[in-house]
């Protein structure tokens, strides 16, 4: 397949670095910089077995020029990711499709402005990497990658999951991905967004009285909107995860934390602000995150580049 991977950082890198043994992969980034270091010196991952690949994919910082590809890959900031798209509508033909992994959800929204919903493949990945410098990957931790539809069977979508599979990005399509995705978010809009807010760690939201007070405030209204929208969810279930997350990472650094830390604008809006969308969709107030989604962007407001 000809794939292009949006975003050189550490997932954008992971998946292009592996898809590249049976695919030909070129990642786009806007940092030129980065783009040199990989056609010079290739793509390193960093394993967490301490055992470390060197690949070489191509690199560029504008697809002018290129003919529409198979599939495209977004890896960026959700904030991002319709600009980019509009930058690179070049390699959007008729039969390409486009595929978010991203956190949050409603991605496909944003994605449905440039191909046929047919054409959209949303999904989730239990892998896990931070950035180890220009054109490194620290993989944390590997999983499962679910992928599937926005609208018919996912089943027409196998040949790219056996496609992933055998580069070692372990792939199933499924028709109930939505509620997977949402089954991820459980943690990211309720103990991650505290983190941020409150500039702690995870540690602190399931042991302070008044921050898991809150925490399990928008758990509920979570489960409350998912329900409406034919997804169930057990609220003592979901409660357990979440306090496990924070109890095993007591020290864990969320992403929207060190987006307030550093003064950027952060992925509120594709993460809590979803789940303010469809609770407004499905006709059931979401009180706590919108205040957490206002106080997030007023946060921003003060430093955010």
């Amino acid at each position: 397949m000809r794939i292009v991977v949006l975003g050189a950082g550490a997932m954008g890198g992971l998946y292009g670095s592996y898809l590249s043994r049976k695919n030909d992969v070129t990642m786009v980034d806007i940092n030129a910089s980065v783009v040199e270091k990989i056609n010079n010196q290739g793509f390193e991952v960093r394993e967490p077995d301490g055992s470390s690949n060197v690949f070489h994919q191509k690199a560029v910082t504008s697809t002018d020029g290129m003919a529409p590809v198979d599939l495209i890959i977004i890896f960026l900031n959700s904030r991002f990711s319709e600009s980019a798209l509009n930058a690179n509508r070049g390699i959007i033909g008729p039969d390409t499709c486009l595929m978010t992994l991203q956190n949050g959800s409603g991605h496909e929204n944003t994605l449905g402005k440039f191909v046929p919903q047919e054409n959209i493949i949303i999904g989730t990945t239990q892998h896990n990497a931070n950035v180890g410098g220009p054109g490194i990957t620290n993989h944390g931790g590997s999983g499962m990658t679910h992928i599937g539809c926005v609208t018919g069977s996912a089943s027409r979508f196998q040949a790219i999951a056996d496609n992933f599979t055998a580069c070692g990005l372990n792939t199933d399509v499924s028709d109930d991905v939505q509620k997977m995705i949402w089954n991820k978010m459980f943690t990211n809009v309720s103990a991650s967004a505290l983190t941020a807010v409150l500039q702690m760690p995870l540690g602190y939201i399931s042991t302070d009285p008044f921050a898991w007070a809150l925490c399990q405030k928008l758990i509920r209204e979570t489960v409350d909107v998912a329900a409406a929208l034919g997804m169930d969810f057990d609220y003592d279930e979901k409660v357990a995860e979440v306090k496990a997350v924070c109890d095993n990472s007591p020290n864990g650094l969320t992403s929207i934390y060190t987006d307030l830390k550093k003064g950027r604008r952060s992925e509120v809006d594709t993460i809590s602000g979803s789940i303010v969308r469809a609770g407004e969709k499905a006709g059931v107030p979401t009180p706590n995150h919108s205040f957490m989604v206002a106080l997030i962007h007023a946060m921003e407001d003060r430093t955010a580049k």
